[in-house]
């Protein structure tokens, strides 16, 4: 079997927020077969990547991209576009994600399951790209996010899987994972990327959300609702949602109703702040930059009060939106150390947490023995400089090196 060892400046195993020095990570097909203090001459004659002058980590896990679009100012394009085009399209932007360090990524809804199309190519070894857990079509209502604003005249033109009663949510569950999805998305309330709806305001009702949430639950599958506003946060945390993707407009009670049902928080706080950033500039409609800023007023705050109460956070980017493209999405982690976490707890969230989350957890996430070698390493100390996350010089996946640049 093949083996390669890599010979760590700095480790951080991610099983805790320790840093370890001089360490060897030793690779024997796809997996970790060992982790261990480095010692002079034990690996003579072995293939050796040195990597001594850089921070080591488990690759690096974003719960939250969209591989369809990539940072465009709407989702017209797609509606213009065949399956074939945006399989494409989304196989070169994971790639990129993969090329930042991120082996790892789960979609949030795509157009006609070409998350999943992507993702099958991948694992059979056809296309290069990350690890990808993925959401299919989600589930959306009339009128909302993931709907479409085309003349009634036009048919088709929607992002999302329409429904209007629990027996719709049921039937479009069914639909969802028939046609390979991993997990179930749905749409809580309103967003910011879509005209005419309010990202406060509930959507979907609990009954509808409850009934499509029963049919992942029963099979041990994991969810996760787009939802911004207070009340449709809470309507999805007790109809069963795995997470909370924003929640950017949460109040306490649905704080504590996260503590409380262990529910996961994915914080997106670059989506928003890209938005609000370049709407200074007059390139997005002010209707977007308004919903946008709205829900960022107070998403910092809710943070430090969630990260103190030891709210199950994760890391997610949503990739793709407006100005945020795919591979450049590490600038997350230092908005999150500006909204309450430490260094080396954004690391976490972004590896053991989503890890956990995704109940990936005895395969990736980690720097164990017998885990998948899904590996990252960084020019510079993240937990001295979070921005040197944004410094990716080594990614491996599966045991394979896809990027290797030394220090310029």
């Amino acid at each position: 079997m093949n083996r390669t060892i890599l010979k760590c400046g700095l480790l951080f195993t991610a099983e805790d927020e320790k840093v370890q020095e001089n360490m060897a990570v030793v690779v024997e097909g796809n997996q970790i077969a060992k982790v261990a203090p480095w010692k002079e001459g034990e690996f003579q004659g072995e293939k050796v990547i040195d990597l001594s002058n850089k921070f080591v980590m488990p690759g690096l896990i974003d719960a939250h991209v969209h591989v369809n679009m990539n940072g465009e100012t709407s989702i017209d394009k797609m509606y213009k576009s065949t399956a074939g085009e945006v399989t494409l399209w989304s196989m070169v932007h994971a790639q990129s994600d993969l090329m930042a360090g991120f082996t790892t990524i789960r979609d949030e809804g795509a157009m006609d399951f070409t998350d999943v199309a992507l993702r099958d190519a991948i694992n059979k070894g056809m296309v290069i790209g990350p690890r990808m857990f993925v959401s299919g079509v989600a589930i959306s209502s009339t009128g909302g996010h993931g709907d479409g604003d085309f003349n009634p005249s036009v048919s088709g033109g929607t992002f999302g899987n329409i429904v209007n009663s629990p027996d719709e949510a049921r039937k479009a569950a069914r639909y969802t994972f028939k046609y390979g999805a991993d997990q179930l998305k749905i749409m809580a309330t309103g967003g910011v990327m879509s005209y005419g709806d309010e990202p406060g305001a509930p959507e979907l009702s609990f009954e509808e959300m409850k009934a499509a949430l029963d049919i992942a639950n029963s099979r041990g599958r994991i969810s996760s609702a787009h939802a911004h506003g207070a009340a449709g946060i809470k309507n999805a945390i007790r109809a069963g949602i795995t997470s909370i993707e924003h929640g950017m407009l949460i109040d306490h009670e649905g704080m504590e109703m996260m503590k409380e049902y262990g529910t996961y928080l994915i914080p997106t706080i670059i989506a928003a702040h890209r938005i609000v950033e370049f709407g200074k500039t007059g390139a997005l409609a002010p209707w977007m930059v308004e919903k946008a800023t709205l829900c960022l007023e107070n998403h910092g705050e809710h943070l430090k009060e969630m990260v103190a109460m030891g709210v199950n956070i994760g890391f997610g980017t949503d990739s793709g939106t407006a100005f945020n493209p795919h591979g450049k999405q590490a600038f997350e982690f230092e908005l999150m150390t500006r909204c309450g976490f430490t260094p080396a707890q954004a690391l976490l969230s972004a590896t053991k947490v989503n890890s956990t989350l995704l109940k990936w957890h005895d395969r990736i996430g980690s720097i164990e023995e017998n885990k998948l070698a899904d590996i990252a390493a960084f020019d510079g100390n993240p937990l001295k400089d979070i921005r040197d996350m944004t410094r990716c010089s080594f990614v491996m996946k599966d045991g394979v090196v896809y990027k290797q640049e030394e220090i310029a």
